[in-house]
């Protein structure tokens, strides 16, 4: 598998693009700036002792990508998305993204389509799958690959594409939960700004979501 990050430069992607080459997956870091990425990827292939990873731009990312993960800001979203459109179509594209509000970080921002990730499904089109995934993980987590006593909530339309992304999860140590349809994003990417105020309280770098009462061996149902 080809795991493409598209804005993989950040603490977020270069954290989640580390975990996946750490556990023997193939990981190629997109960003606008050719330099920036094969940098990002030369620090990845020296942390895990081997060529793991590659740098390429966005655009090239994505097409080389068999999964695609976007981890920008959501003031960049529209515009990276219409920049590889086309490279992605037909492909899982995985939404990491929080529309966080620039002037506060601890504040959500309302967006027309309901959450990041359903604006991304609408504006990829049908034949990407969207998924929304990773949001509630902190970085600091991901850069560490300790005290993961977290679980990843996994929201989109595609069931298959859940299940894919649920295997993603459990590479990096973490359980994978499927959290239903595309909809129920908007309470995920919410959850993200409230972990950001319990950190703050209670002076915690890596607050997560840990849910009860479902045991590893459950099914899924509907």
């Amino acid at each position: 598998m080809r795991i493409a990050m598209i804005g993989g430069t950040g603490e977020e992607g270069r954290g989640l693009a580390l975990g996946w080459a750490r556990a023997g997956e193939t990981v190629i870091i997109g960003s606008r700036s050719l330099e920036h990425a094969q940098q990002a990827a030369m620090e990845i292939n020296a942390a895990v002792g081997r060529e793991a990873a590659s740098g390429l731009t966005n655009r090239e990312a994505a097409l080389s990508g068999n999964i695609v993960v976007l981890t920008v800001p959501y003031d960049a979203q529209e515009e990276r998305l219409w920049d590889i459109r086309d490279e992605v179509r037909g492909k899982i594209l995985v939404s990491v993204v929080v529309p966080i509000d620039t002037g506060n970080a601890r504040r959500l921002r309302e967006v027309s389509g309901g959450s990041a990730a359903e604006e991304a499904q609408t504006l990829l089109g049908p034949e990407t799958r969207v998924v929304a995934a990773f949001q509630n993980i902190s970085h600091d987590h991901l850069a560490r690959m300790g005290a993961l006593d977290s679980d990843v909530l996994v929201c989109g339309a595609d069931a298959e594409a859940r299940q894919e992304v649920i295997r993603l999860a459990a590479l990096l140590g973490f359980r994978g939960l499927d959290a239903g349809p595309l909809r129920n994003a908007r309470v995920v990417e919410g959850l993200t700004v409230l972990l950001l105020e319990l950190n703050r309280r209670y002076k915690s770098r890596g607050a997560g979501i840990r849910v009860t009462g479902i045991s590893d061996g459950d099914q899924v149902t509907g």
